[in-house]
């Protein structure tokens, strides 16, 4: 008797253990929606063009974003006048490196192309997340360099695997942590968000940077950012070969 009795007890504890982790995890991701400006804002941006400056071991480059929905993303880097393209028109990945001797437009290795399609949800994948088929788990609070944040596991539909860490006082994020493939080898990739401002609603961070271990690999600086511009669904595509 007393062995069922604790059975019944151990499965009860288990089972409110999930029902109140999943009600933590909502209420924290409906105050992050709340934070960066609520869901109706959110849908009401159709394209971002953002221009900045990109940095990488003391060489400054032209930054150039522009995403469209429904998951449109075309991001240049441009250098010397020569332009780094990463792109996708919702059914073809592509790219351009001619620092890498890939001058023509052809696709990206799969790893990449799986990592940057990822990224061309507009909204985030917190926003509508069983919708899209992600889940989430809160996993706790950590500190993010002397800022308390929620730790939440993303499992993204396409089984990546995503933390994301949402400052505990004002709900915005403040990085994504999450191990990259690159030719083989794997990277722990750290990539921080700050400088936090309003447009239209909507808050967006103009201060982006990626960190390898504890070493700053690329940052990001962003000066304009342009929401509702006409953007030509052809930019997206990937050109035919000269």
């Amino acid at each position: 008797m007393l062995r069922k009795v604790l059975f019944f007890t151990i499965v009860f504890v288990f089972l409110f253990s999930l029902v109140t982790s999943a009600q933590g995890v909502d209420e924290v991701i409906k105050k992050y929606v709340e934070a960066r400006g609520g869901h109706k804002n959110l849908k009401a941006v159709k394209t971002i063009k953002m221009t900045g400056k990109y940095l990488t071991q003391g060489i400054e480059a032209t930054f150039l974003y522009r995403a469209k929905r429904p998951n449109f993303l075309r991001i240049e880097i441009t250098l010397q006048g020569q332009s780094i393209i990463q792109a996708y028109d919702g059914k073809t990945d592509w790219w351009v490196f001619p620092f890498q001797g890939i001058t023509e437009p052809q696709a990206m290795p799969e790893d990449r192309a799986k990592d940057f399609i990822a990224r061309t949800d507009m909204d985030g994948a917190l926003v509508d997340y069983k919708k899209k088929g992600h889940t989430v788990e809160l996993i706790g609070k950590e500190d993010v360099e002397g800022t308390a944040a929620y730790k939440l596991k993303v499992t993204l539909k396409n089984g990546r695997v995503w933390y994301v860490y949402l400052d505990t006082e004002n709900y915005l994020e403040l990085k994504i942590y999450a191990t990259i493939k690159r030719q083989g080898a794997e990277y722990e990739v750290h990539s921080y968000s700050g400088n936090y401002k309003k447009i239209n609603g909507v808050m967006f961070p103009h201060s982006l940077e990626d960190k390898i271990g504890d070493v700053t690999n690329e940052q990001v600086v962003i000066e304009k950012i342009e929401l509702n511009t006409d953007m030509d669904d052809a930019i997206f595509k990937m050109p035919e070969k000269k």
